[in-house]
């Protein structure tokens, strides 16, 4: 459902785009490669699952106008997507599953959400810009603890990794512990940008943090952007830069964290 409703939403910005010519439209992109660090787990046992570097791919759309009472709109998206494994030193319960002290576990943490953000231009020239809002964070999870294979009597091991045959029929035999969220959460918005004189390159910054108690969340952003095109059709710039997100879920259906992923990334954005 937020799926179609996303869709539905850049449908809207690019129609609205269409019918009136001092509206702004931007489109972008990073290649991010993030790096995990951190625990996560129940209320009483967080563990370090080892997770790894991996890449990510983010991307925004946003929609500016001179209108000055009604605010600007952005959405943005990022999916977290890594792995990890370890080896338990105690009982360990995730997700309504109980692994016994000892086991090696794999871990597939994927967090994604969806940033809808209003904001106003408090400042707006050709060498600075200032922008404060609001946003609401959609969360969307899905992390997952496997421990290995263990097969039951009578069930014959097969080629398709964890599952076996019994009674003619193929099942799967692999403890899991698994837990889905889908919450909201509210944000403050900023980002700024300054213009380094005779040049094209401009420094910026971007940030949401959290405006709730039970959980502490921020992500932010700063880097480089060099304007590669500019042109009466639009603009096309090249950013570099370093993005941090925290994460610090108090009960987040059932969830805890205290994450810290932080990297390099490489983006672009067009301006029309």
């Amino acid at each position: 459902m937020k799926k179609i409703f996303f869709a539905a939403t850049l449908t809207a910005l690019f129609t609205t785009n269409a019918q009136a010519d001092t509206v702004g439209l931007y489109l972008g992109g990073q290649i991010w490669q993030s790096e995990a660090s951190g625990v996560f787990g129940e209320e009483s046992q967080l563990i370090d699952f080892n997770l790894k570097k991996e890449q990510q791919v983010n991307y925004f759309v946003a929609i500016e106008h001179p209108l000055p009472l009604l605010p600007n709109v952005r959405i943005s998206s990022t999916t977290l997507d890594t792995t990890g494994n370890t080896t338990f030193l105690q009982e360990f319960s995730f997700g309504d599953e109980v692994f016994p002290d000892g086991e090696t576990v794999d871990a597939n943490f994927k967090v994604s959400y969806i940033d809808y953000s209003v904001y106003y231009e408090l400042f707006d020239n050709s060498g600075f810009s200032f922008d404060i809002g609001g946003s609401v964070r959609s969360f969307m999870d899905d992390i997952t603890i496997a421990g290995p294979p263990d097969f039951i009597d009578e069930c014959t091991p097969i080629d398709i990794p964890n599952h076996c045959i019994t009674n003619g029929e193929s099942i799967e035999i692999t403890q899991k512990g698994k837990i889905d969220t889908d919450e909201l959460v509210p944000m403050l918005y900023l980002a700024s940008q300054f213009n380094i004189p005779l040049t094209n390159v401009s420094i910026f910054a971007q940030g949401d943090f959290s405006l709730v108690s039970d959980h502490s969340l921020s992500d932010y952003q700063v880097g480089l952007s060099y304007r590669l095109i500019k042109s009466r059709m639009g603009d096309f710039n090249l950013t570099l830069g370093y993005r941090v997100v925290r994460m610090e879920f108090e009960d987040l259906d059932n969830l805890y964290t205290e994450l810290d992923f932080k990297g390099v990334f490489f983006g672009a954005i067009a301006h029309f």
